[in-house]
């Protein structure tokens, strides 16, 4: 075959002038391409390899030529016109060929050459221009300039040729230079532009620039708004994070801060300022909208969104009408494949009409093409836009949200406006919802767009009978619209159910002992699974309508289908061609989505509008009030600004606000007035203050607070004392009067110069002790400098060292609601530790004693106030209720219902008011007399340490437990260690999942797999019948031509064709409905089993297990993984088998066609291969860095709300606000890059997905000589677009369901400990009906221990113990005693020895029998919510009169009958609503209702008064005189009167005998601790 560049004939010659010539204008325009290739391929080259030193890192992504985009949109568009040139180019040569009027067999280069040299050179021209950009060396630019002037002139001279040759528009040729003519034009200006505005090349001195902050700052690592066209459409710069996921998992400083603009401080004053310019001068108080400001501050991007949308929606029906274009011009082509066509040939060369291409097969199997992966790059591009917004707008209502929080009214806190709840669902619900909103709203425009556009195009397709089906699809959409919003309300009702569950596991889990030492396991646990089972009828509900939704999903398109082609048959008598079914076919299938997302978006807008509502109240509410006494002559010194100089050093020192949130809100609350008087540092005069309901809380306030002296508020409960100090702080609204804070004297503060005191902030701690997340260093510091020495000091004061060396890791602990647990005394020692350590001139003590016991207290008197706060001259202002410490008070506040009552020295009160001064002395006595009571060994504070260490001794054998999953596998591979993590990351957990199935019930999976793989078949066979029949129709058609007699019989086949379809239709529909059923069904089974085996294995677990496991841990897997299993399992499973087999079955559909394509999807399988692999692992990591930076951002606003009042008598409203937007920042990254990292998937599959329709296409093309069916290819090509939408599907619900399942591991993981022995080896029946009768206890060489991996605590006891003793175990702490009394109750392993009760061995017995024959009162008292009546007898099997009597014995009597309900009353949970000593006498009642002989009192009066313990005792005596009673001693002088004492130490006993012999014994230990009790 000859090739020649002008073909091998003489047509072409040269006298008529040379641009005459077609040829050599084409030659004339192949000369620009190869100069820039011959210029620029050297340079590339050579210049790359020795340019590598670079100028910073990222500058290699810095972009700054002017009409950057414009270039690489222009380039893209030239691109494309060269590909057409070269397509038309060849089409005109074959037609040349076939003419026949030219020997055979001559290519004429010149038609085809030039474009494909042009479209090389323009390739090679985006390449070298982006490699000079990012190394800035602009003078290369010059060759660019060269080469657009030189194509520019060779086109034009092609242009004005063809135009003197009347070569019109008609032609395509004259069409495609014409825009390439424009297309140099405007690359030639955009050149000029750049050398022009930044005066390179041709200047002397060129403009310098620098590059933006953000590339100089090597902490951002998101790199989308700076990358260029190319890489932003693809994600290409993620590669390198995604890729590298799969050796080391993406940590925090992997993804590094967010750029500039993407910040919540950016976006909070843009959406602040839309927000403030509402308020207009003439009407101030106007509510501004949040529409309207939103629409300001983010609506621009959102309309870039939509456009982008709009092009992909048209980019779309592209598909559809391709598809008809190819099957019907393949049926034509075979035909005229023989037939001659005419050709128009002006100056020798030949010319095509602009339609003939269209008509070409090949062609339009590559604008298909095209036109997909156009479509999806816009769609991808318009996804991320909004999300980028969304993200954005939810940055900036965080910190509006934040902001205005900081400055609500504290009435509105405690009055109950504004609840904490109601503040933290406005941060994690409304924020994402309106978030969420913003990524579909879009869609609210585009979609009616869309569903317009395919009913039109159906019309055009199918006549009338298309709108039949657009109907069906039109009217079923307000059905699904209809489930939504069920769903949503059932998803509601389940909410509340599951939180009444996890209420009373909670309930469980906290009081876990007494249930097991009661036997009452069983009642609690049954009272769960009546809450799950109302749980599980929501549940079955929202399975119900979730699966109705998903059936119609999938039924519709079939319904509609079958709708149009019944319709199609009746009307015209005929069925549609192959072309126009399968282009309807594909409509369908792009009509359905829209509408059924229109459902969801609709629920999402009304949603929003809900939530805008809810932010607008609470943007209105109440804040603290800027009253004239607070606006003196001074103004405020904004110190708070300058505390923080230390972290933003680089910032200009004279603004310290500038970079601060907002200096321009900073409150001015406080200003200080010089005062009268210079030794008092707060004046109140004729002060009235209020919580805001008018009656004033605080009236007639008169005092002054003397400076650097020592004040003390006290009153009776509930006089207002607390009151005092908040409005003191300007907390509370003032009706009338003023507050003065003086301004520190000038001379202290030269003095002071190295310590600057902050004068404003106040050092206050609450009564209700408020704790921050985080270590307890950072609780005490405060955000004040590290001093290690005041440090020290400040926690010998308050006694906490010994506290913080019983913590893991010492004060670098973490504590607070995420930390661990202190008990209240250590939170309060915590609180009053962090005023002591503020720099402050002032301190706010309220009540800070009320949670110590006496020796703390005093030590915190004498050491911290006394001595640390007054050598430093600093003035303290404390509320108290110990009356014994008035004697250090320099000034003395008396308060009696809101008023002042004294105020003065105690000296003055001591002669002005004897009466007051006498009331108090009799108090005073009485505390002395407890004092004396009290100085003992086990006080209240060893106490909480102990729970405190059996906590912590405990947990550190879980830590090994947690990490037995990670090395299961390590045992498994024993390969190198590198390989095995990749490995691990990158391995679908199938043990799990088949974990999963199996739970769910066997028949059920194979109802699932069966009825799936049915309804695929026979949706494929739906498709495969419609091919047949239109097929037939077609081939019909051909023979009829031939044969006129063959009418009567057509219409029988058609009718027979029909009828098949309705069937297959109908069963179709129907297996749809089955296949969403089983799925959502097999996952509610599934979900039913797992909690209840969960429930059932952890209730009867042994009592270590709650020992080692954190309560945390425990309830986890009720609350987070249950509801994973609940709700999010089964959605995921059924979109990704749908999805899966979608694809597989249009695989096959397509392969089996054309098996051809086999070949082309053996690269394309790998390539996905790989996608999958990478993206899962790396999705994964994303989404946990998502989940656990969410967590800190929602704690640090409850924790802000609830110590609001610290926070701004601390004046740290500046440093939070900072935090606040790091945390939320932080959490933004990792959300915007887990959505980049979604994006970057998808735009990959969906090219591959535009490959497969290529391949598919074009595997059908060539097939042709085997005598296709048209039907078929139509049939195959829209399977393969339907293979585009579910690709990423398939991908991310495998991502999603990866994470979802951990929770199944995790749940299994629990299922797998042991649970106790609860049978025993003697059957409950031979047990006696009344044992223990007499209550013999003997205890024979008994050792115990906790778990078979510790040493024992008890080693070879022996004691004997006759009927009716009242026995006294004492002994230190950790001696064994309460281990003692659980081994009566067979609750620790006894692994020697036995303890025999009445003649039986109780480690024999069931345990249910054992546990429910005796009483034990226990230390901590524990009291479930529900009713006193259930608190004494869940069982119900007491009369009333008994529980009455048990009442009076505890001494509870006469309270309870005062209470609404007696009985009945409410007790709320945990017993809130009684105090600790309430609590404690319940608990005695509970042991005398249950009537046994033997009685246990495990510590039973640690939290009593004296007054109560010493009725008890006698109680105890009397009514159980007849039964044996051990008690365990927590003060020693409650067993003298006992008949035996044993003293045990270290696990053994020490001595036993009767108290008044053990006395005797003076070096005994008996006696010492006697001593030291008296």
């Amino acid at each position: 075959m000859a090739l020649s560049f002008c073909g091998n004939d003489d047509a072409y010659g040269v006298e008529n002038g040379t641009l005459n010539n077609g040829c050599f204008v084409d030659a004339l325009n192949l000369v620009p391409h190869v100069f820039l290739l011959f210029i620029t391929f050297p340079i590339l080259f050579i210049g790359w390899g020795s340019q590598s030193s670079k100028v910073q890192i990222h500058h290699n992504t810095w972009l700054h030529f002017p009409g950057h985009n414009l270039r690489w949109i222009l380039t893209f568009s030239l691109l494309f016109v060269h590909v057409c040139e070269f397509a038309e180019g060849i089409v005109s040569n074959k037609s040349v060929e076939t003419t026949g009027r030219w020997t055979m067999g001559t290519n004429h280069l010149h038609l085809y050459m030039p474009a494909f040299m042009g479209f090389v050179a323009a390739t090679t021209s985006v390449v070298y221009y982006h490699n000079i950009e990012t190394s800035n060396f602009p003078k290369l630019l010059l060759v660019l300039f060269i080469y657009w002037v030189l194509a520019f002139i060779t086109k034009s001279i092609k242009l004005w040729k063809y135009a003197e040759f009347d070569v019109g528009p008609q032609h395509l040729r004259f069409c495609i230079t014409g825009l390439l003519v424009l297309l140099y034009g405007l690359l030639m200006s955009v050149e000029i532009n750049v050398i022009r505005v930044r005066r390179y090349v041709f200047f002397a001195n060129p403009q310098k620039v620098k590059p933006p902050e953000d590339l100089q700052d090597l902490g951002v690592r998101f790199l989308q708004p700076f990358v260029n066209l190319l890489s932003k459409a693809t994600y290409w710069w993620m590669n390198p994070l995604i890729m590298g996921a799969h050796k080391r998992p993406i940590e925090l400083k992997k993804i590094g801060k967010l750029p500039i603009a993407m910040r919540a401080l950016t976006n909070y004053l843009r959406l602040k300022d839309a927000y403030e310019d509402q308020r207009t001068p003439e009407d101030p108080n106007r509510a501004p909208s949040i529409w309207r400001s939103m629409y300001r501050a983010f609506g621009r991007p959102i309309l870039l969104s939509s456009t982008f949308r709009y092009l992909a929606d048209l980019l779309g029906f592209a598909g559809p009408l391709c598809i008809s274009g190819i099957v019907k011009f393949l049926k034509v082509e075979e035909r005229n494949a023989t037939s001659d066509k005419t050709m128009d040939t002006y100056f020798g060369v030949h010319f095509m009409s602009s339609t003939k291409l269209l008509q070409n097969t090949s062609v339009l199997a590559v604008l298909l093409f095209l036109a997909l992966i156009l479509q999806r790059t816009f769609l991808q591009a318009s996804y991320y836009v909004t999300i980028e917004t969304g993200i954005n707008l939810r940055g900036a209502l965080l910190a509006m949200i934040y902001n205005k929080m900081l400055r609500l009214s504290t009435s509105n806190m405690s009055m109950g406006e504004m609840t904490l709840g109601q503040i933290n669902n406005l941060v994690a619900i409304e924020t994402n919802q309106l978030m969420w909103f913003l990524f579909l709203c879009p869609n609210l425009w585009a979609m009616p767009v869309q569903i317009v556009m395919g009913v039109i195009l159906l019309y055009y397709l199918l006549g009338l009978s298309a709108l039949v089906g657009a109907s069906v699809i039109v009217l079923l959409a307000p059905i699904q619209y209809l489930i939504a919003t069920k769903l949503a309300d059932t998803q509601k009702s389940s909410l509340e159910h599951s939180t009444d569950r996890l209420k009373k596991t909670t309930e469980i889990l906290k009081g876990i002992k007494l249930l097991k030492l009661y036997a009452w396991e069983n009642i609690f646990c049954d009272s769960v699974e009546e809450t799950r089972g109302k749980e599980l009828t929501c549940l079955r509900t929202f399975a119900l309508y979730t699966s109705m939704s998903i059936f119609m999903n999938a039924a519709i398109p079939i319904a509609a289908v079958l709708a149009t082609f019944a319709m199609h048959h009746f009307i015209n008598k005929s069925v549609p061609s192959p072309s126009e079914a399968f282009a309807a076919l594909a409509l369908f299938h792009i009509l359905v989505t829209p509408l059924f997302l229109l459902s969801t978006v609709v629920r999402f807008a009304v949603k929003a509008l809900v939530s805008v509502q809810k932010l607008g109240e609470f943007l209105q509410s109440d804040e603290i009030g800027d009253d004239s006494w607070r606006n003196g002559d001074m103004s405020v010194f904004l110190e708070a600004g300058k505390k923080h100089l230390g972290a933003t050093k680089a910032i200009n020192r004279k603004q310290p606000m500038r970079y601060q949130m907002d200096n321009y809100e900073q409150p001015t609350r406080r200003p200080m007035r010089p005062s009268e008087t210079e030794d008092v540092a707060v004046k109140v005069s004729n002060g009235f203050f209020t919580w805001g309901s008018n009656l004033s809380t605080l009236s007639d306030i008169n005092i002054r607070i003397p400076t650097g002296q020592l004040t003390m508020i006290v009153g009776q409960v509930g006089c207002g004392k607390s009151s005092l100090l908040l409005a003191m702080l300007g907390e509370m609204q003032a009706i009338d009067g003023r507050v003065h804070w003086s301004k520190p004297p000038e001379c202290e503060m030269v003095h002071e110069a190295n310590i600057s005191k902050n004068r404003y902030s106040v050092a206050y701690a609450t009564q209700k002790s408020w704790l921050l997340n985080a270590t307890v260093e950072d609780n005490i510091t405060f955000g004040s400098p590290f001093s290690k020495q005041r440090y020290k000091e400040v926690i010998d004061a308050c006694s906490l060292q010994p506290d913080i060396d019983l913590l893991p890791f010492g004060d670098q602990t973490e504590i607070g609601e995420r930390g661990i647990n202190l008990s209240g005394g250590q939170r309060q020692r915590i609180c009053v530790a962090r005023a002591l350590y503020q720099n402050t001139n002032i301190v706010f003590l309220d009540d800070p004693f009320s949670a110590l016991d006496i020796h703390l207290s005093d030590h915190l008197m004498q050491e911290g106030i006394l001595k640390f706060l007054q050598d430093d001259k600093r003035t303290v202002v404390m509320v108290t209720h110990k009356l014994q410490y008035l004697i250090h008070a320099d000034w003395i506040i008396a308060m009696k219902d809101g008023s002042i009552l004294r105020e003065g020295t105690l000296k003055d009160i001591q002669t002005h008011d004897v009466e007051l001064y006498d009331h108090w002395k009799t108090l005073m006595n009485r505390h002395d007399q407890e004092l004396e009571k009290d100085i003992q060994q086990d006080s209240q504070t060893t106490l909480e340490r102990k729970t405190l260490r059996r906590a912590f001794y405990s947990r550190e054998a879980k830590s090994q437990v947690d990490d037995e999953d990670e090395e299961e596998e390590v045992e498994e591979e024993d390969d190198d260690n590198m390989s095995m993590t990749t490995n691990r990351r990158s391995k679908i957990p199938w043990k799990v999942c088949w974990c999963y199935m199996s739970s769910g019930g066997f028949f059920m999976v194979f109802l699932m797999v069966s009825s799936k793989l049915l309804k695929h078949s026979v949706i494929v066979a739906i498709d495969y019948w419609l091919a047949l029949w239109t097929s037939s129709q077609t081939n019909q058609s051909l023979t009829n031509a031939t044969l006129p007699t063959r009418s009567a019989e057509e219409a029988e086949p058609d009718s027979y064709f029909l009828l098949v379809f309705i069937i297959l239709c109908a069963a179709g529909i129907t297996l749809c409905l089955i296949t969403s059923l089983t799925v959502e069904f097999l996952g509610l089974s599934a979900a039913t089993n797992l909690h209840h085996n969960l429930l059932n294995k952890i209730i009867h677990a042994p009592i270590r297990f709650f020992d080692v496991t954190p309560l945390g841990q425990i309830l986890n897997r009720f609350s987070a993984d249950t509801n994973i299993i609940d709700q999010h399992i089964p959605p995921t499973l059924e979109s990704l088998t749908r999805s899966t087999l979608l694809c597989l079955s249009a695989i096959g559909v397509i392969s089996s066609i054309t098996p051809i394509f086999l070949i082309a999807l053996i690269p394309l399988g790998i390539a996905f291969y790989f996608i999958q692999k990478y993206f899962r692992v790396a999705s994964k990591d994303l989404q946990d860095l998502d989940d656990s930076t969410q967590l800190p951002l929602l704690c640090h606003f409850s924790e802000t709300a609830e110590g609001l009042t610290t926070i701004r008598a601390f004046r740290h409203e500046a440093r939070f606000k900072q935090r606040m937007l790091e945390l939320t920042d932080t959490n933004n990254t990792a959300y915007l890059f887990l959505s980049a990292a979604n994006r970057w998937l998808e735009v990959r599959t969906d090219y591959l997905g535009a490959v497969i329709v290529l391949a598919a296409a074009g595997a059908s093309i060539w097939s042709l000589e085997y005598s296709l069916r048209s039907g078929m290819v139509g049939l195959g090509l829209t399977y393969a677009l339907t293979v585009t939408n579910y690709l990423n599907w398939v991908v991310r619900n495998l991502a999603d369901l990866e994470v979802q399942m951990s929770a199944v591991k995790k749940v299994n993981s629990f299922l797998s400990t042991e649970s106790e022995n609860y049978e025993g080896s003697m059957d409950a029946s031979q047990v006696p009906e009344n044992w223990p009768q007499d209550g013999e206890i003997k205890i024979q060489d008994l050792c115990v221990r906790y778990d078979p991996m510790l040493k024992p605590v008890l080693k070879h006891v022996n004691a004997y113990i006759s009927p009716g003793q009242k026995v006294g175990i004492c002994g230190r702490t950790g001696s064994g005693k309460s281990s003692l009394s659980l081994a009566f109750f067979n609750m620790v392993d006894i692994f020697e020895g036995r303890i025999v009760i009445d003649g039986i061995d109780i480690c024999k017995l069931p345990l249910q029998t054992l546990r429910s024959r005796l009483s034990i009162i226990l230390q901590d008292p524990v009291l479930f919510s529900g009713s006193i009546r259930f608190n004494l007898d869940p069982e119900r099997t007491c009369t009333d009169d008994r529980l009455w009597e048990a009442l009076e014995i505890a001494q509870l009597k006469n309270m309870v009958k005062a209470l609404p309900g007696g009985l009945d009353a409410v007790v709320t949970e945990g017993g809130e609503n009684f105090s600790v000593g309430q609590r404690q006498l319940f608990c005695l009642a509970r042991a005398f209702v249950r009537k046994s002989s033997i009685l246990i009192m495990d510590e039973a009066t640690a939290s009593i008064d004296m007054a109560t313990e010493n009725i008890l005792q006698k109680v105890v005596m009397t009514a159980f005189a007849d039964r044996t009673v051990v008690t365990i001693a927590h003060r020693v002088h409650t067993i003298l009167t006992a008949d035996l004492v044993i003293v045990m130490k270290r696990g053994n006993i020490l001595e036993y005998d009767k108290p008044e012999t053990l006395l005797e014994q003076e070096d005994g230990m008996f006696a010492s601790f006697v001593k030291a009790d008296m």
